[in-house]
């Protein structure tokens, strides 16, 4: 965990879960590292209003508990004796894209279906309990210390709720603040330009109710039913502590938003292509009214484009990229940005910016390319819809045709999804030869051939 090359001290602006990962691998490289939250953090799971999310369903991709288990021994052992559900990804869950089923076969790929506020909790106590490493609630973020001419970060402004602002020096300073962040803001008020943005709206309405989960109930541990062009909404069960299950229906477009009404929550799971959630929330019983939470837009911030970087600050996790939730991919991320981070740490401190940007983009590009592509097959959402994200949705489109009858086509796919495998495994010979023979009723508009030739330039971009 620790080292005898601690030097220094690190401040991290929020504590949620990319912060506190943040903090833990700092841990390793800084004497000191201080996390300020504004919230009141609790002292149990528990959902708190800097994590709004925090009550619809969520879950750990396999790269997420990879990474986690690495930085936190014992994890999921922990978590599943406090009443988390392991899952083989594949044989456990029952995936269901455009219609398609992926057939339930042991792949290898372990998630965990936990609740945020339960892992949220875990690994703050973890964090917490490290020698080094300090969590100061109910502080705010208002700003940046510099040295004179600007060029060097050395600290933050924190105002304690009730109190005087207090100035708290440090060689790192980490922005884990989330999608509502100031980061950019902080930075031009030194005389930076902000960085640009990438912004999708992914118009989608959730709405989650929690239902009591008893042994026999259903034969998977999750359901995951993506909404498409044809079917403009889905649904998701997650298996959760508590003897729990988190039920997150959702539409995306005008008109499609879940009810919130009882009643209608039920009929509105009846739409879904796949039979399962609704035969499951016909005799489930609620353990709370149903909650709606519009989606906010989908924004990455092109720091590693910026031509000017302060030394001494770096964002992470949300501040960097906030994705459409309705993919679970933020937690996962955040836990592979740490690792990023740990890795340009142990080759030293000299242009850390600059360096963590440049590696974090390229953790970002996958799930952004499959968030945002997914997202633009809805013809109600806006963006730009370029040459090769229409040809990665249309492969994608036969690939799900192709998965319900090569279960090593689901696993391949999941295993992209997952964060295990990087994109280009989807295009290997034999994977190509499944989606193209079995996706040969595909329509002309779903995979023009034109589109199909330049696999390598339009993938490995």
């Amino acid at each position: 965990m620790s080292t005898t090359n601690e030097t220094g001290q690190a401040v991290v602006l929020g504590g949620s879960i990319g912060g506190l990962l943040a903090a833990r691998v700092l841990s390793e490289s800084y004497a000191k590292v201080t996390v300020f939250d504004r919230d009141e953090l609790p002292a149990e799971a528990a959902d708190r209003k800097g994590v709004p999310q925090s009550e619809h369903s969520h879950g750990l991709l396999a790269r997420g508990r990879q990474v986690l288990e690495e930085l936190f021994p014992g994890l999921t052992l922990d978590l599943t004796a406090q009443g988390a559900v392991p899952v083989d990804i594949q044989r456990d869950c029952l995936w269901v894209n455009d219609g398609h089923r992926i057939p339930r076969v042991a792949s290898g790929l372990e998630g965990l279906c936990v609740s945020r506020r339960a892992l949220e909790a875990y690994v703050r106590d973890r964090v917490r309990a490290l020698p080094n490493v300090e969590i100061r609630d109910r502080c705010e973020a208002v700003g940046l210390l510099a040295d004179p001419d600007g060029g060097t970060v050395t600290g933050a402004r924190i105002l304690p709720r009730g109190g005087r602002e207090e100035r708290h020096a440090a060689d790192l300073v980490v922005d884990a603040t989330g999608r509502g962040n100031r980061g950019p803001t902080w930075l031009a008020e030194l005389g930076y330009q902000p960085p640009t943005e990438d912004r999708v709206d992914p118009r989608t309405v959730y709405v989650s109710r929690d239902y009591r989960r008893v042994p026999g109930q259903a034969d998977f541990a999750a359901f995951v039913c993506s909404p498409s062009p044809a079917a403009p909404y889905g649904g998701v069960a997650i298996a959760a502590e508590g003897d729990r299950w988190m039920v997150t229906l959702l539409g995306v477009g005008p008109d499609q938003a879940p009810p919130t009404d009882p009643e209608g929550y039920l009929a509105f799971a009846g739409r879904l292509p796949a039979p399962e959630l609704h035969a499951l929330l016909s005799r489930a019983e609620p353990l709370g009214p149903p909650k709606r939470m519009r989606l906010p837009t989908s924004v990455r911030r092109r720091y590693e484009h910026l031509a000017r970087l302060p030394e001494g600050f770096i964002a992470v996790a949300d501040a960097v990229c906030s994705f459409n939730p309705a993919y679970g991919q933020g937690m996962t991320v955040a836990a592979a940005e740490a690792m990023v981070l740990r890795d340009c740490l142990r080759q030293g401190r000299r242009d850390l910016p600059r360096r963590f940007f440049a590696a974090a983009a390229k953790v970002v590009d996958v799930p952004w390319d499959m968030a945002v592509g997914a997202d633009l097959r809805h013809p109600t959402i806006v963006g730009p819809r370029s040459r090769r994200t229409r040809f990665l949705n249309g492969y994608v489109t036969r690939l799900h045709a192709a998965a319900t009858r090569h279960p090593v086509v689901g696993r391949r796919f999941l295993s992209v999804a997952n964060l295990m495998t990087p994109p280009p495994a989807l295009f290997a010979p034999g994977i190509v030869a499944r989606v193209l023979w079995s996706g040969r009723r595909a329509t002309p508009q779903q995979v023009r051939p034109e589109l199909a030739a330049p696999v390598e330039e339009l993938v490995s971009r």
